[in-house]
């Protein structure tokens, strides 16, 4: 099995927050198409979830604090990822952090897909190979190369569905055991990571400060357009900064300002691809105090510079 890890900080698809704010339509698929709800509140909670959906032009991006799997049973779908649009196609698991602004641009007619939702407190706690956490935390889309999926991961989905309809605590442990096992075998066909960039990083933390951790990076991602420093994150989670800093840098293999930016650089990109701002508001809307500032963190992340960007996007389309 190989494996694709897409860059992007973005991702999406429509949802409503459960079943009783969802909005059914007739249409002339077999199943009713959900909507995805334009009021819901930014990071209201999923929880763990595994419905199917039908697709449906979203006119803002939804983010909210769990790991997403995607398995499409037909059709194609394109989400927005950072300025950068990504096809997903059937058959293929495809898994992001929904924390990071996500909406779906495009997709084809007859589109069917299972989402799920794991809380992301949940998934750091599994302890999952840093092959596949590390481009998650980063904001990447990671999706299998090949329809190796088949019949088993529509089954597995489908089982998903009809376990956690069960009021008992045991169908949804056996979910979340089946979840765990499913990333893992994903994360076998990622690339191995670089023992250089993971050396005395043990990849375990005890259950408290995994908690710290999680609750930084949920911060960051609802915050990061504000002024935010290392000393007001740490602060923010009751840890000294200098520890929060080496907590931060042991679980997710960055720092807490990189991490910070990474976020900024990507809500950049949303708007140079999806509005015509002057740069300028872009640099500031985006969480930077300067436009020299974000010249030099957009052109070392992206090798370009915003006005760049935005005209090879222009150019492509």
């Amino acid at each position: 099995m190989s494996v694709q890890v897409k860059r992007s900080s973005a991702v999406m698809r429509e949802r409503p927050t459960n079943a009783r704010t969802a909005r059914i339509q007739k249409v002339d698929a077999p199943a009713p198409a959900v909507s995805f709800d334009p009021q819901r509140r930014d990071f209201e909670p999923y929880g763990l979830t595994c419905v199917r959906w039908t697709p449906s032009p979203m006119r803002r991006p939804d983010h909210h604090n769990e790991i997403e799997l995607n398995l499409l049973e037909s059709g194609w779908v394109t989400y927005l990822l950072g300025g950068r649009k990504v096809r997903v196609e059937p058959g293929r698991l495809a898994v992001f952090w929904a924390a990071i602004p996500h909406q779906i641009v495009e997709y084809g007619q007859g589109t069917r897909y299972f989402v799920a939702t794991i809380p992301f407190a949940w998934f750091l706690q599994c302890r999952l190979p840093e092959a596949l956490v590390r481009p998650l935390v980063r904001g990447d889309l990671v999706a299998e190369n090949e329809k190796t999926a088949g019949a088993g991961d529509r089954a597995a989905f489908a089982r998903w569905e009809t376990d956690l309809k069960d009021k008992r605590d045991e169908p949804r442990r056996i979910v979340m055991l089946e979840m765990e096992a499913r990333l893992r075998r994903l994360a076998l066909g990622l690339p191995p990571d670089n023992p250089k960039e993971t050396r005395g990083r043990s990849g375990v933390l005890p259950g408290g400060d995994l908690s710290k951790v999680e609750q930084m990076a949920c911060l960051i991602a609802q915050r990061y357009t504000e002024p935010l420093t290392a000393e007001e994150i740490a602060r923010a989670v009751n840890l000294h900064p200098n520890y929060a800093m080496a907590l931060f840098k042991k679980a997710f293999g960055t720092t807490l300002m990189d991490y910070v930016t990474h976020h900024r650089v990507s809500h950049a990109q949303r708007l140079l691809a999806t509005t015509d701002e002057k740069i300028v508001e872009i640099a500031f809307s985006s969480g930077f105090n300067s436009l020299s500032r974000f010249n030099e963190a957009f052109r070392r992340a992206c090798g370009c510079t915003p006005r760049t960007y935005r005209a090879n996007l222009a150019f492509e389309e």
